[in-house]
């Protein structure tokens, strides 16, 4: 989708060691590696919380934006399959994460809940990554994936706060001595969350491209293309040192929670490389959808969670989603979900 800049040209039949190593090599990859070792070794290195506020809404409006614009070279034939099935992820994801974590985790239901609307969203620096590896391999994805970015966002939040919320209020009753959150009205949550930052941007971006289409985008490309992978390198540097900033709350965090930040993944991967398969994507395409399903959300989902379940515990979410399966995506997901979307597709 976006230009790439690299050093060669990679077939798309390179073995699982190639691939490991385009990945590993990466701008993107490496940056976010010295994030992390900034602050393993107690560096002063930081950015501006203005800059990184900066950066977030860049990348999702400039995501936003070209996905409107291939949109609209798109017939409603071939994005109508996807979409479907894009939709259906939206569902399964914050039901299984939510399961796993309540009945073989026993984490509480506030906690499962919570954590659960991480995996059930997506990480757009994820979904990027995901695109920008396709494109160095010689398969990208199809124009219209940021369409089905914001397709996933949605009920992957809004089903693993509504089963937190239904759960807590029959507690709530059958233990009326307790302490249990009175749940929100749901059209406020419903506010909340069609009215965030990242929806705004990602749904205004796709509204604005499609409308103005490629006559429009060219006097713009420059800035919104041209700079979006220096600007994303900047950005993944930031997100490393955040997730460093989060390695010691691994051992509050657990073992369970460790194994289950990267297995939940590839299940949910998997799952979304076959769905893709099935309603005609490409490879490049399948390793996209299944990088969405397989990531969490450490962006939109945050804030959601916090308003809506503030019993959950942010230690277990934010450590679970940006210490541990944001980088286990960015450097081995990726590539795994590009080698089981070729199987699936051959």
């Amino acid at each position: 989708m976006f230009r790439v800049l690299s050093f060669a040209k990679y077939p798309t039949g390179v073995c699982m060691l190639d691939v490991l190593r385009i990945n590993l090599c990466s701008p993107l990859t490496l940056s976010f590696a010295l994030g992390v070792f900034a602050r393993l070794v107690r560096s002063e290195l930081s950015l501006p919380r203005d800059l990184y506020t900066a950066l977030s809404i860049y990348l999702l409006f400039a995501l936003g934006l070209k996905g409107g614009v291939e949109l609209s070279h798109s017939s409603l034939a071939a994005i109508s399959g996807p979409a479907l099935v894009t939709i259906l992820l939206g569902c399964l994801t914050p039901v299984s994460a939510y399961l796993v974590l309540r009945k073989m985790g026993r984490f509480s239901i506030a906690d499962s809940a919570g954590i659960a609307a991480h995996y059930g969203s997506v990480s757009a620096v994820t979904f990027i990554a995901a695109q920008q590896f396709t494109a160095s391999v010689g398969a990208p994805a199809e124009g219209f994936m940021p369409t089905l970015l914001t397709l996933l966002e949605i009920p992957g939040i809004q089903i693993a706060l509504a089963i937190g919320a239904f759960q807590m209020s029959a507690a709530a009753k059958a233990n009326p001595d307790g302490t249990g959150q009175v749940a929100r009205p749901v059209r406020e949550i419903m506010h909340e969350l069609l009215t965030s930052r990242s929806m705004m941007l990602l749904v205004g971006g796709l509204i604005i491209g499609t409308a103005v289409g490629e006559s429009g985008w060219k006097p713009v490309q420059p800035v919104f293309e041209g700079l979006f992978k220096g600007l994303l390198t900047i950005f993944l540097l930031e997100m490393g040192l955040a997730a460093g900033n989060r390695l010691g709350d691994l051992k509050q965090a657990g073992l369970f929670l460790l194994g289950f930040g990267i297995l939940m993944p590839i299940v949910h991967g998997t799952v979304g490389a076959y769905l893709g398969s099935l309603a005609g994507l490409s490879v490049g395409g399948c390793t996209v959808l299944a990088a969405m399903a397989a990531s969490a959300s450490y962006i939109a989902a945050p804030p959601a969670v916090r308003m809506t379940l503030p019993e959950a515990n942010p230690t277990f979410y934010l450590t679970a989603a940006l210490a541990i399966t944001f980088p286990f995506n960015l450097i081995a997901g990726i590539p795994i979900y590009y080698e089981i979307s070729k199987r699936f597709c051959s």
